[in-house]
């Protein structure tokens, strides 16, 4: 809660730029992986809440009322972060969504439906996150459904034996880059090091979240 009051005490509620309604609207992202959740809209009462209670409050402009976002299905979001933008009329809420979900269809983003530009009449995939939980998600995809001349599955199949042996040499790699001070092949063999660590942990059935929570816990 300390944080939080830290928050309060950074966030000037009654300098937010409203619109007409009383009403600012707020993004709200995965603090983790940096996924979308959803879009809401907040009034000074329900950010007000949120900076106090720690968990996310919105308006709802169905119904006319306040929501703790959760308080029914228990998916719950624990804030971690408040901002607001360079006018002060939009939010950015970053949380620790519970049971990963944070739509009301089940779905973990509300932006799960995929628009024209990327694939006109694909299914649902799932939204965008940072390029390692990207790969990651790939990754566990092979898992689930391999694919004929797939590399990682040829890993995979390998299991420890192979997967280690890779990183081994990677590893070697990017010190070998180090030393040659060549930043792009360090950035190359960077690349193939965290791959071949996200095969690793994935056959070893550990979320990237899991790894993400311990990077954030030595901040």
């Amino acid at each position: 809660m300390d944080e939080l009051e830290t928050l309060a005490g950074a966030v000037p509620v009654d300098s937010i730029r409203y619109d007409e309604r009383g009403l600012v609207p707020a993004i709200v992202q995965d603090y983790l992986d940096g996924t979308v959740l959803m879009l809401a809209w907040m009034n000074a009462e329900s950010l007000q809440k949120t900076m106090a209670t720690g968990e996310t409050w919105f308006w709802s402009r169905s119904r006319s009322q306040l929501w703790h976002k959760g308080a029914t299905s228990g998916h719950r979001q624990k804030v971690q972060s408040l901002r607001y933008d360079c006018d002060s009329d939009a939010l950015l809420v970053t949380v620790e969504q519970l049971g990963d979900v944070a739509c009301h269809t089940g779905e973990r983003s509300c932006f799960h439906q995929v628009g024209l530009i990327e694939a006109a009449g694909s299914a649902a995939v799932s939204p965008p996150a940072d390029t390692l939980s990207q790969v990651y998600g790939v990754i566990r995809d092979r898992q689930s459904h391999p694919q004929p001349n797939s590399y990682t599955n040829r890993l995979l199949d390998g299991g420890d034996n192979k997967i280690l042996q890779k990183i081994g040499e990677e590893a070697v790699e990017v010190v070998m880059a180090c030393k040659d001070e060549a930043p792009a092949e360090i950035a190359a063999e960077v690349a193939d090091l965290f791959y071949h660590v996200l095969v690793a942990i994935a056959h070893h059935h550990v979320d990237i979240k899991a790894v993400y929570r311990q990077l954030q816990s030595r901040r």
